[in-house]
């Protein structure tokens, strides 16, 4: 019952190799974290000029509106000389240069813009180049008929070499050392080690096995050992590798629904203070007030928020490369806009929030069964087991005397989610079993059920819980053995002490997203006082114990329906319905397909601690859009204070003292304005990409922290932008 509780190298395949893992990381230094050149800019340059096609420009509201307006402006400038002469402001003479000037730096703006998106986009397009040199097509040894078992694995199944493009789901392939893996797949048969640096960039080999959780491999990976029969799980052109370089293209990239939400906010202010701009001249001409167009566009761009338009593309799409640059493959945007909303985290014990290695410390036999009986019963049942717990039983055994030579056969009963149990059946009819001490006795007393077998004692049954509650109190994991008669007879044998270890580190991190109004909970099939123990440790807020595929999607929906966001890893098929329910879903690649499907992210590297930090990426997107949108509107605000007195200082002189920059004259603000609402977009491009410094506070702690540094920095900056610009353009003759 769950409980929830608080507190030889081939001929066939001579294909060049892969990135090695130097490549690999000279590809991550050059578009890593926080890296922002010149040559980016002008990398990125032409990409920005083709952005300017009015196709594309209209996505972006904002930004759209600047780009009529430098056209419209544009060709005011050209008209101008046959129109009577320059414009004018505030009722002061300008000089003919002054509506080029203005046309020419809306023109930057717009380009500006285009720029910080294609910069983003160029990063990732540097990525999609190292991943597609690991796309060359391979040979493959396809099966083309199995032995007289019908058996694929057989040594003598026909083969035949076929390129990796003309595989299709479900073919069944043989890698063998040398090989590159030709698709994406799941391992069938046989173990290997296997070089995954060309994904990951990590060089050490990983261990990969049929019949686990760690039987997929990625197609452009190379065996480094042994053989393996492979079944295709994935169509050409649709491998990890080929979404993963769609991903960091941006070409499937699509705007999440906050990004939606505060771009339709924007463009409703852009329309505002459209109408206000076009209302604004006949008003104003009633006291002879009017002023000339140029000035007006320049009002308006001003007073729409530019910055916060131009860089939101970007912004999205550097959380996205964040997360590829952490080997994370996102499914959609939203998944990343959802894990910074996060306030429930489920995570595994085994692997995530323990090393997961658990060793047999200690054999402890009930009273009336030497411990010989227990060891041998043990160690039987573990011969067959790939665990390393069962390796670790076997090795324990042995040191106590256990020889496998004379051990009795039978057929194999694997571990289960359900059963959570494991064993032998022998030939004689009787069984053995060790697993969770409840589902063992549940298996005994199963027999009773049926009118068979008898009841287990109840001095055995407080033994045993004692020896159970002695080891879960100490954190390890106790694994009871049994065995049944051929008549239904059961009966405990005794206690498997298995250690667990808890990563160094956690207890601190846990604490971070407490403080971050994130609750953590375990997630763990071990019996409760283990759980208890493992999580006091750990320090997580929850924890799940016995928990089954079942509970664990109950747990999720539970939360859900009480308004949390729940983020939760997994690889294996059990878990696949978890994945599916969770806001975010994070796959292990090593995992089943089934849970990679399910998923809404794969982490390349399949480390389940990371969830932590997609967490933590997630958040930092969110705090630098808002981050970003205070400065763009506490900008905007400021600007009002170079343009308004400046239009209407000559008619107005009262006006005058709203001139607190003392700027040189009307036209030397209005241009200086303009330039300074282009120049910042470039100045924030790098923090756009890189993100805001996360550090993990409450969310009020977190909108204060932003309105006091960039709500305050938005009105700060373009006084001290502005001034300085001003006394530059004042120098030019005729300003």
């Amino acid at each position: 019952m769950s409980a929830l509780t608080t507190t030889d190298a081939p001929e066939h395949n001579p294909e060049p190799t892969p990135p090695t893992s130097e490549s690999a990381s000279a590809s991550a230094s050059a578009n890593g974290k926080g890296a922002f050149t010149a040559a980016q800019l002008v990398a990125a340059l032409p990409g920005a000029m083709r952005k300017l096609d009015p196709r594309q420009m209209w996505r972006n509201p904002v930004m759209f509106i600047v780009e009529i307006g430098a056209a419209y402006t544009t060709v005011l400038a050209i008209a101008e000389p046959f129109l009577g002469g320059a414009a004018d402001s505030g009722g002061s003479s300008v000089p003919g240069s002054f509506t080029w000037g203005i046309a020419l730096w809306l023109w930057l703006t717009v380009i500006f813009a285009n720029l910080a998106e294609a910069v983003a986009e160029g990063r990732g397009k540097a990525q999609a180049e190292s991943l597609r040199a690991t796309r060359t097509s391979t040979t493959a040894a396809r099966v083309t008929s199995y032995d007289a078992q019908g058996d694929p694995a057989a040594t003598n199944a026909a083969t035949a070499p076929v390129s990796s493009a003309d595989l299709t789901l479900g073919d069944i392939v043989v890698a063998v050392a040398g090989d590159l893996i030709p698709g994406d797949g799941d391992i069938i048969w046989g173990i290997a080690s296997v070089d995954e640096s060309a994904i990951t960039g990590e060089s050490a080999p990983v261990i990969r096995e049929s019949g686990g959780d760690r039987s997929a491999v990625t197609g452009g990976t190379r065996v480094l050992s042994d053989r393996i029969v492979i079944r295709i799980t994935s169509k050409p052109g649709e491998t990890f590798v080929d979404r993963m370089i769609t991903l960091v293209e941006g070409a499937s990239r699509q705007k999440t629904p906050n990004e939606i939400a505060l771009n339709i906010l924007l463009a409703s202010l852009s329309i505002i203070f459209v109408v206000v701009a076009l209302t604004l001249n006949p008003i104003a001409g009633y006291s002879d007030a009017a002023v000339s167009v140029p000035v007006l566009i320049a009002l308006l761009v001003c007073l729409i928020p530019t910055t916060i338009g131009a860089l939101l593309s970007a912004i999205g799409i550097a959380g996205m490369d964040r997360l590829v640059q952490r080997n994370v493959l996102a499914m959609s945007g939203r998944a990343v806009e959802a894990a910074g909303d996060v306030t429930t985290l489920l995570l595994d014990k085994t692997g995530t929030i323990t090393y997961g290695n658990r060793r047999a410390a200690e054999f402890t036999a009930l009273r009336g069964i030497s411990l010989h009986t227990l060891i041998q019963a043990a160690a039987v049942s573990s011969l067959s087991d790939p665990t390393p717990e069962g390796k670790s039983i076997v090795d324990l055994a042995k040191e106590q005397g256990f020889t496998d030579s004379a051990a009795p056969t039978g057929e194999i009963v694997p571990f289960t989610a359900q059963t959570r149990m494991s064993g032998l059946d022998l030939a004689d009819g009787s069984q053995i079993r060790k697993g969770a001490g409840s589902a063992v006795i549940a298996w005994i007393e199963q027999e009773q059920a049926l009118g068979q077998g008898h009841p287990l004692p109840s001095s055995e049954l407080d033994e045993l819980e004692a020896n159970i509650e002695r080891i879960s109190n100490a954190g390890g994991t106790p694994l009871v053995v049994a065995t049944k008669a051929a008549d239904g007879t059961g009966q405990i044998l005794g206690v498997v002490y298995l250690k667990d270890i808890v990563k160094e580190g956690l207890r601190e991190r846990f604490a971070e997203l407490r403080s971050m109004g994130i609750r953590t909970v375990m997630i763990t099939g071990d019996n409760p006082l283990t759980a208890k123990a493992i999580a006091a440790e750990a320090g997580v807020d929850d924890y799940l114990a016995e928990a089954t595929p079942e509970d664990k999607l109950a747990l999720i929906r539970k939360e859900q329906d009480g308004g949390n966001l729940v983020a939760m890893t997994g690889d294996g098929t059990n878990d696949a319905p978890a994945l599916a329910q969770a806001d975010v879903g994070v796959a292990m690649n090593t995992g089943t397909s089934a849970a990679k499907e399910a998923g809404n992210m794969v982490d390349l590297d399949s480390d389940p601690t990371k969830l932590i930090d997609i967490v933590r990426i997630g958040k930092q997107l969110l705090i630098t859009r808002g981050a970003l949108t205070t400065f763009s509107i506490a900008n905007d605000v400021a600007k009002y204070f170079a343009i308004i007195p400046a239009m209407f200082a000559g008619v107005f002189p009262g006006l005058a003292m709203l001139n607190i920059m003392q700027l040189h004259s009307p036209a030397s603000a209005i241009l200086s304005a303009i330039i300074f609402n282009a120049i910042i977009i470039v100045v924030l491009i790098p923090l756009a990409l890189r993100g805001v410094s996360y550090r993990a506070l409450s969310a009020s702690k977190i909108l204060s922290r932003n309105i006091l540094v960039y709500g305050l920095g938005g009105i700060v900056a373009p006084f001290i932008g502005i001034k300085l610009i001003d006394l530059v353009v004042s120098v030019i003759p005729g300003f």
